[in-house]
């Protein structure tokens, strides 16, 4: 039985497997187009989860932030280089619930709202988004639930203390309380604290909370100045003495992520491989709770091509070329309305697209100038070659390198940056590609999901061996793998021996595969679709979470 009220039931009926109650947190959640309040892979993940909660029937919420303008919009300038806009977005299918209450920031009343979105609207179990953008509050407060991510450290301490003690006094106002708060990041760790002031009972507090750390990035892993918290009421009136005492933290600068592992009774890495590294990061440290790890995964109802998919079913290599055709001449068109450049279906179509971040490499394969000109000037093996992502819109370095990348192949016919990488942008790389690249450092990429629902579609996964694709890949049967590098080499040697490699596999495997025996190509890719499912459908991953973390 739900346990929400008649008002917000779940549009289904509880599966028994599921009555266990979960209020699950996060930033931000990529649920459809129309809804922008999510950023990247993240959002992804979250969105795919509330759709296989839906699936499954299970008995879990999402909470959430009603972000008025977003992540942003990425655009182009008067030079084609990225330019980022800002722009309110409107949302007439969201329901108004009448609840609003006030939270505590910097020792200032804040008015909350809470938004509800039907589970049936986008198929999703339901959810409630949280805002302060709201009459009755000054535009500082309203500033809150603006941007996701805001570039502002003492914004961010605000949103925090939205996402988790709003959403935890949300359940207060709606007079439930799950069985279980699933914080998905560290970044609703404030509801720890709004509990334990409730009840004072750090064992009961851990048997509620769970975590998921979705990064061994440090960047990924925040940290803030403990007495900035004290001030910004993050630790729902508890004396910094208190909140000392239960994380563990003695020093100025508190780690968002191990007080979320000290205050958590269980907690998961996203991977097999981001589970070792976890539990290697956080090793040392004492009074963590039990990493475990559950793969992430995503819908593939929602990504998946209803023709390719019929096709998949069917063993129709033919249906699966014909297909593939079809959709890279779809994304074709939006390469030709944003670039005016027009691309070949006939021709093997290379995507790198993902978050612009250093780690990730966008520009691996194309760092030896000399060979890339090589690879796109090969009449007998041609390429053609599809950049697209979001850098954080003040990561000045990644947008250099997104801008480089513009100017570099402005005036190459076969090779191009897209603007706009959105779930729908996203959607057409997946159908319309034929190779999918990703480049990360190795053990630095938590899981990635891109190439999962890549491969959903039919495009062959081409990856150093990190992440989610260790546990999917055979090289050479469902993917083609860039060899992980000698132990000990410099950052320079590295990136210039993985480069290597991936031109090797490049020229002496993928290609030769695509252009010379296209009929083995097209039983690769069917293989690839096999494997890929239900291994990395969500279906799987949410019922592992109630198995191995709930």
């Amino acid at each position: 039985m739900s346990f929400l009220p008649a008002e917000y039931q779940h549009p289904y009926q509880i599966h028994p497997k599921y009555q266990k109650s979960v209020a699950y947190f996060s930033s931000e959640f990529a649920i459809d187009q129309t809804l922008k309040i999510y950023s990247g892979g993240l959002g992804f993940l979250a969105g795919s989860h509330m759709r296989s909660a839906y699936d499954q029937q299970q008995n879990t919420i999402g909470i959430g932030i009603l972000w008025s303008y977003g992540y942003y919009s990425q655009i182009r300038g008067e030079n084609r280089e990225m330019a980022v806009q800002h722009q309110r977005n409107n949302y007439h299918f969201l329901r108004s619930t009448g609840i609003r209450y006030k939270i505590t920031v910097h020792e200032a009343d804040v008015w909350v709202e809470a938004k509800y979105l039907p589970g049936d609207i986008f198929g999703t179990c339901p959810m409630f988004l949280l805002t302060t953008d709201i009459d009755g509050n000054d535009d500082l407060s309203r500033s809150i639930s603006r941007n996701l991510y805001d570039s502002d450290p003492m914004t961010r301490i605000a949103q925090y203390i939205l996402l988790g003690v709003g959403g935890a006094k949300l359940l207060d106002e709606l007079n439930v309380e799950p069985d279980v708060y699933h914080m998905n990041e560290a970044h609703a760790l404030s509801a720890a604290f709004y509990k334990y002031s409730q009840h004072r009972d750090l064992e009961k507090l851990k048997n509620q909370f769970v975590f998921t750390t979705h990064t061994p990035e440090e960047a990924g892993n925040e940290k803030s100045d403990f007495h900035t918290l004290e001030r910004f009421s993050f630790f729902s009136g508890l004396s910094g003495d208190e909140a000392r005492e239960i994380t563990g933290i003695h020093d100025h600068s508190f780690n968002h992520s191990l007080a979320s592992l000290r205050l958590s009774g269980k907690s998961n890495a996203v991977s097999k491989l981001h589970g070792d590294v976890s539990r290697k990061m956080w090793g040392s440290y004492q009074d963590i709770c039990e990493i475990t790890h559950i793969t992430n995964a995503q819908n593939k109802k929602f990504w998946v091509d209803a023709i390719m998919e019929s096709a998949r079913v069917k063993g129709d290599l033919y249906g699966l070329r014909a297909r593939k055709r079809e959709r890279k001449a779809r994304l074709f068109r939006e390469v030709a309305d944003q670039t005016g450049k027009i691309f070949d279906p006939d021709i093997c179509t290379i995507v790198w697209a993902r978050r612009f971040a250093g780690y990730k490499r966008a520009d691996l394969i194309a760092r030896d100038r000399e060979f890339f000109r090589k690879l796109l000037n090969n009449t007998e093996q041609p390429v053609q070659i599809i950049w697209a992502g979001k850098p954080y819109p003040k990561d000045y370095g990644a947008i250099d390198l997104f801008n480089e990348l513009i100017h570099f192949t402005n005036d190459i016919q076969n090779a191009t940056v897209l603007v706009g990488y959105e779930l729908a942008l996203s959607k057409l790389l997946k159908d319309g590609s034929d190779i999918w690249l990703n480049t990360p450092v190795v053990t630095r990429e938590a899981s990635g999901t891109s190439g999962m629902t890549a491969a959903m579609n039919g495009s062959l996964n081409l990856s150093t061996l990190d992440g989610w694709v260790c546990e999917f890949a055979q090289d050479g049967k469902n993917s083609f793998i860039v060899p992980n590098a000698e132990e000990g080499l410099t950052v320079e040697a590295r990136d210039r021996r993985d480069m290597l490699a991936l031109h090797h596999v490049l020229e002496n495997k993928a290609l030769p595969l695509y252009y010379k025996d296209h009929a083995a190509w097209l039983k690769m890719m069917l293989q690839s679709m096999n494997d890929v499912a239900p291994a990395f459908d969500s279906d799987r991953m949410v019922n592992e979470y109630y198995a191995k973390l709930y």
